[in-house]
């Protein structure tokens, strides 16, 4: 299944985008909602809630009295951690339920406050971020909930800042106009990214090939490659040695295919294999056939994996390379030797626009690909000598 996280500060509307996804038929599970559902009268939640913090913080009717409860379990940090202890294991447990009942082609959207508080990210394939300006929000607080505008900046303030969301944001939906804007925003989200990436996550999809187009240096690049790097280094667990942006997007000013390359580097070939399927499941599906690296000044190719990113909004490959060759070493080299060396940066830009626009027309990035090999072989010559000069190591 597809698994989306959505999260945005109060007041920014992220109800009304988590509606419109059900409709769409999104599988939602609500995270505030769970909170209360496992305090349920004649709940093993509730009998631990006041077991811990007394009878008190239950009415007469038996059922959780919330201002009594805030008031003990936020009275101090062990307090808190008490609460949490009690709290976070049992919605846990339930949305791990309500995950498991999901269909297997299901698009499950997970409503999470806190998710960039968190640092949950890595756990969905995507995260969907609803964000208004302040003042727009605390209007909303102000005239639909009933807060003081006091109370609502607090509030605000104590959530995550609009830099770490974009950072944590795949999509961002601006909810600051009049709804009809962001719905017709979300229609064209699950159209267009959500229903396709599904599938092909299930159906082991490779993205169709395409001629190469050269496009300026995006500053988005680097974040964009983080966020996927922790959903790999999620999926790779213990297996994992590095993981890292290797490529011409992980060279700052260098011109490149709007196509981010990753490396995830393992310790042999078998661990490359086991960690097929986890990674498939993560959003990154195994390609077919056999791969390989050129080798440098041998005869035996380097054997490689390689996976392809299924998010159709957002191009990866994925480099699956084992400490039994020298070329994983190499993929970091590379670009560390370019972004030292403009000189150089630069000789590459002009080779690449050079080539992508002789390759135009070609429907595919073969071409273009082998092309460029003869120049990155002799490159890596030239890298080798600034490692020996600078002693630079991984």
């Amino acid at each position: 299944m597809l698994r989306v996280g959505l999260t945005g500060g109060i007041g920014a509307g992220k109800s009304t985008v988590a509606t419109r996804l059900a409709e769409h038929g999104a599988v939602l599970i609500d995270a505030d909602a769970l909170a209360r559902e496992v305090v349920e009268p004649g709940t093993p939640g509730l009998a631990a809630l006041a077991e811990a913090f007394g009878p008190e913080i239950l009415t007469a009717e038996g059922t959780l009295d919330r201002p009594a409860l805030a008031a003990r379990a936020f009275a101090d940090e062990t307090s808190r951690q008490r609460l949490n202890g009690i709290l976070h294991p049992l919605i846990g447990a339930r949305t791990a339920e309500l995950m498991a009942a999901a269909p297997p082609d299901a698009i499950v959207v997970h409503d999470v406050p806190l998710l960039v508080e968190g640092r949950l990210g890595a756990a969905y394939h995507l995260v969907l971020v609803v964000d208004a300006p302040v003042e727009t929000r605390i209007r909303r607080l102000v005239e639909i909930r009933g807060m003081s505008e006091d109370d609502a900046r607090a509030r605000i303030a104590a959530q995550a800042s609009e830099e770490q969301r974009r950072a944590a944001a795949d999509v961002w939906l601006d909810n600051g106009g009049t709804p009809d804007l962001v719905l017709a925003e979300v229609d064209r989200l699950w159209a267009d990214r959500l229903v396709p990436f599904e599938a092909n996550i299930r159906l082991r999809r490779p993205r169709p090939p395409k001629s190469p187009v050269v496009v300026r240096y995006d500053p988005a690049w680097p974040v964009q490659a983080e966020r996927a790097l922790a959903r790999i280094r999620m999926a790779a667990g213990e297996r994992a040695v590095r993981a890292d942006h290797i490529g011409s997007t992980s060279v700052p000013g260098l011109p490149a295919k709007d196509l981010l390359d990753l490396q995830l580097t393992v310790s042999t070939v078998e661990d490359a294999d086991a960690l097929a399927a986890a990674l498939s499941d993560a959003g990154f599906p195994r390609a077919e056939g056999e791969w390989f690296d050129d080798p440098q000044g041998g005869a035996e190719p380097w054997v490689k994996r390689f996976h392809f990113g299924a998010d159709p909004g957002r191009q990866v490959n994925l480099h699956v390379r084992t400490l039994q060759t020298p070329a994983w070493r190499l993929a970091l080299l590379f670009p560390a030797w370019l972004r030292a060396s403009p000189a150089e940066r630069n000789a590459y830009a002009a080779v690449k626009r050079k080539l992508a626009e002789a390759h135009a027309n070609d429907g595919n990035g073969a071409g273009y690909a082998t092309e460029k090999q003869g120049w990155v072989n002799a490159a890596f010559e030239r890298a080798e000598a600034w490692a020996a000069e600078t002693g630079w190591t991984v």
